[in-house]
């Protein structure tokens, strides 16, 4: 994935559009929460199944909203001069110290939902 393609695509549209006015971290993370809602909102009521058999309608639609979350996200990301390529590795890093694979006495640890 080009990221600075991407963002020069939404920096570009909402320039032209005079929407950065608009676009202040506050406004973006509250739209960045209304897109997620419209991801869940996908999946509502579905079963397990459903989830895995999507319509082609439903599958356009979820790539829609994820594309709307991302846009929001990188907008928030660029807002604060954040790598997200670097804010995903550093994470998934503390991810590992919080979840290892293996306990102290080296029995590989299962995770289940509580």
């Amino acid at each position: 994935m080009d990221m600075q393609k991407i963002q020069n695509i939404i920096k570009t549209f909402s320039r032209e559009r005079d929407w950065d006015r608009h676009h202040n971290p506050k406004n973006l993370a509250m739209a960045l929460s209304v897109e997620t809602a419209e991801l869940v909102e996908i999946f509502q009521w579905l079963t397990p199944e459903q989830c895995d058999n999507l319509t082609s309608e439903k599958h356009e639609h979820l790539k829609e909203e994820v594309a709307d979350v991302a846009v929001y996200l990188l907008r928030i990301c660029m807002a604060y001069d954040i790598d997200l390529e670097e804010a995903i590795i550093e994470k998934m890093k503390k991810n590992e110290k919080k979840y290892p694979l293996y306990d102290t006495n080296g029995e590989k640890i299962i995770y289940q939902k509580k």
